[in-house]
């Protein structure tokens, strides 16, 4: 009993929402927050912005910050808790900037450029030093998309399900299409609730 009751709590934990919020000084954004465990003893920092006034009726913009060690090659975030016909948000340290790629996948391999994610870096926020790399970069398109089941719109007032991925090589190039190679073990998903992140003063 007590073996199956174990279960039923960790089930539970895994999608249970997670976050806190975070109001971020570089940029005056309040982001929902969260601490991800890619190995024994490091982790990443994955947050995410909306509108206050944003509906799950329609799409919307989002801004996504990711924190992480010099480490990661390079960081992924999968807005709809899985690889596959989810949007893609794939980022890298490139110099004291930052390249960060929409992709797409319908198979599990590397995933193709997808134009219909757009991203626009938010310099304030995007930065590097000799422990840590930081992008923030406000995205178009990564909150309602078309998959098999049609046309998903994520919750703002809500949980969502999100998955991240890691590699500790970084792509050579320096642009947006630039060959990424796999990720280190399995994608792991999480629930953010995104009105967390809510902000009134969007603009």
């Amino acid at each position: 009993m007590y073996y199956i009751l174990s279960i039923l709590l960790t089930l539970v934990s895994l999608t249970a929402a997670v976050g806190t919020p975070y109001k971020d000084s570089q940029t005056g954004y309040t982001f929902v927050s969260y601490d991800v465990s890619y190995k024994i003893g490091k982790t990443m920092t994955y947050r995410i912005a909306v509108p206050a006034s944003a509906s799950s009726s329609a799409g919307y913009d989002a801004v996504v910050q990711i924190v992480a060690p010099n480490e990661v090659g390079w960081a992924g975030l999968a807005w709809a808790g899985t690889m596959l016909y989810s949007p893609l948000t794939v980022a890298w340290k490139s110099g004291n900037t930052a390249v960060v790629s929409g992709r797409w996948a319908t198979a599990y391999q590397t995933p193709s450029v997808d134009s219909r994610f757009s991203f626009t870096i938010i310099p304030t926020g995007t930065t590097s030093n000799g422990t840590h790399w930081q992008y923030t970069a406000k995205c178009t398109g990564c909150t309602s998309f078309t998959g098999r089941s049609g046309v998903t719109t994520l919750n703002p007032k809500g949980s969502n399900k999100v998955a991240y991925a890691w590699s500790p090589t970084r792509p050579t190039g320096t642009t947006a299409s630039s060959t990424i190679n796999v990720h280190d073990g399995a994608p792991s998903s999480f629930s953010l609730d995104f009105n967390l992140g809510a902000n009134t003063n969007w603009t």
